[in-house]
């Protein structure tokens, strides 16, 4: 009997459940477009794939006048872009500490590691670039400056809970997107 059963094993078709993925995802062609609305004290390039809309969020300050959401529909995230005039009332040390404290104090209990690297564009615009590791809610940051008169601070979120295996392709193929409008970053 154990003679026929191995027998019969050995021809006999059977299957392995199939490891858990995800999703595959399509990525468009990088192109890019400009971001030069009049008013505004900067200008970028950003995707062409992204869509730019006035942040509605209301703040006591009238920097909120020049904050901006660069909407990526099809992954279903965001960069969150903040500017403030550096002056008497927003001091330099003071936006500098901030964002560290944005990138530092909200995500250090789940991140595995937070790196910081300082940056100096083409254009001259200087500032700090962090990613964030582990399930955080954001994995990129950044904040760029002239250290006189203009700050900018911009961070990608995604709406969908924090999954570092899961958004970690979708992280790395629009971190290229925040490094590009880092580097076409113009003070008006």
């Amino acid at each position: 009997m154990t003679l026929i059963t191995y027998c019969y094993s050995c021809n006999s078709d059977y299957s392995v459940g199939k490891k858990k993925g995800y999703f595959h995802i399509e990525f468009p062609e990088k192109k890019y477009q400009l971001f030069d609305r009049p008013g505004y004290p900067y200008s970028f390039e950003y995707p062409v794939y992204a869509n730019i809309t006035k942040d509605s969020t209301f703040f006591d300050d009238k920097a909120g006048d020049w904050w901006i959401n660069i909407n990526f529909p099809q992954f279903n995230g965001r960069i969150y872009v903040s500017y403030k005039t550096i002056g008497p009332k927003n001091n330099f040390d003071s936006l500098i500490q901030d964002g560290y404290k944005l990138a530092y104090k909200q995500h250090v209990e789940m991140a595995t590691g937070i790196r910081d690297s300082l940056m100096k564009t083409p254009n001259g615009v200087e500032g700090i670039y962090f990613s964030l590791g582990g399930n955080t809610a954001t994995a990129n940051q950044f904040f760029l400056t002239d250290s006189t008169k203009h700050f900018l601070r911009g961070a990608l979120y995604f709406n969908a809970s924090p999954n570092a295996d899961s958004l970690g392709i979708v992280n790395d193929f629009l971190k290229e997107d925040l490094k590009h409008l880092i580097n076409t970053l113009q003070w008006k």
